[in-house]
């Protein structure tokens, strides 16, 4: 691990101080079947309340009475419950909430900017969430540092010790930072995530993404000797040679010390359709808390393989499946709606 005089972004496995997640309402892209998926937001707010606190985000006091009812009735422990108000788009914490990095051994809060993956969809709400949240005090006196970057949490992967991986279909994407060239990009996330070092996957996707391919959707460290990837047995798949060369690509990635990282893979379930459009199910696409492992699952025989895999590959912590399928319908899962913060940044 880095010095604490330095600045860092810690690994999902270290200590959390809670999780954000952004409710879904009306006039977001769930208006249609909020019935069918808020039940799923309330499985993964009581699962996270079981180990630390939770930030949920609501649109308007009526929507907060009505989302603390659901979490009651799931079982969520509302003590470790710390409600928001804001205008929102959308619901994908990952890529509008903050991404907190240690700078000189305390937290801050780093607010890149959000355009909708490349504007694919409104962002306007949602880009200025953070900020609306930190005048409330949510972030207690954690400081907010905005940066002039488009940058999403999904496309970046932390060891905690200076390594960030992610993809290059996703940060060079000229809908984000048209610009500004790879190597100008590499030097912005080294500047201000605190980094040493960038591994690039140059190959992988799943077809559904809306994304443009980001990193937890495909390869997610599980410590620093261990990426755990979505692999493809099927050769007849689509997905078949895309996966087949990200895997040998990590399998070409050294650690820091020279070594190769152990390689866990996570069997791609079979594909799902909705209305002939093949939805982005992944495994990968868990979310490391305090003592627990939550672990996107979709009614396929690949989630046994994948609850048992990633149980090894994270000792000592729960292994918790979360049924995914009605997120999916929305072209994310489950680690795409939450967003983790470190020791020191709820205050709740």
């Amino acid at each position: 691990m880095l010095e604490a005089s330095g600045r860092r972004l810690p690994a999902e496995w270290e200590a959390q101080s809670g999780v954000q997640l952004t409710w879904p309402h009306p006039d977001t892209d769930w208006s249609r079947r909020l019935d069918a998926v808020e039940p799923v937001f309330a499985a993964i707010a009581a699962a996270i309340t079981r180990h630390e606190s939770l930030l949920v985000v609501c649109r308007d006091t009526d929507h907060q009475t009505h989302v603390l009812s659901l979490l009651a009735q799931a079982g969520s422990d509302l003590d470790r419950v710390q409600p928001g108000i804001a205008r929102t788009d959308d619901t994908w914490a990952r890529d509008h909430g903050p991404i907190t990095v240690v700078d000189n051994g305390k937290p801050v809060l780093l607010d890149f900017s959000f355009n909708g993956w490349g504007g694919k969809f409104p962002a306007a709400h949602d880009n200025l969430l953070t900020r609306s949240l930190a005048a409330q005090g949510c972030f207690g006196r954690v400081p907010v540092e905005s940066i002039d970057l488009v940058l999403e949490g999904g496309s970046i992967e932390s060891d905690g010790a200076g390594t960030i991986m992610t993809t290059s279909q996703c940060l060079l994407t000229p809908t984000r930072n048209p610009d500004l060239s790879r190597d100008e990009i590499a030097g912005q996330l080294l500047q201000h995530l605190g980094a040493q070092r960038l591994l690039w996957l140059d190959h992988g996707h799943l077809e559904g993404d809306d994304t443009d391919g980001h990193i937890d959707t495909l390869a997610r460290f599980c410590d620093r000797a261990t990426i755990a990837h979505v692999e493809c047995a099927d050769r007849t798949d689509p997905l078949y040679d895309g996966l087949h060369e990200m895997a040998a690509e990590l399998a070409g990635f050294r650690q820091s010390s020279g070594e190769p990282y152990a390689l866990v893979p996570l069997p791609l379930p079979a594909p799902i359709l909705d209305e002939g459009r093949r939805l982005p199910a992944t495994h990968a696409n868990f979310l490391v808390i305090n003592d627990a492992v939550l672990v996107p699952v979709y009614d396929d025989p690949s989630d046994g393989i994948a609850l048992e895999r990633l149980g090894a590959a994270f000792p000592g912590r729960s292994v918790i499946g979360i049924d995914c399928r009605e997120l999916i319908r929305q072209g994310g899962s489950l680690h795409c709606l939450t967003m983790q913060f470190p020791l020191g940044v709820l205050p709740h």
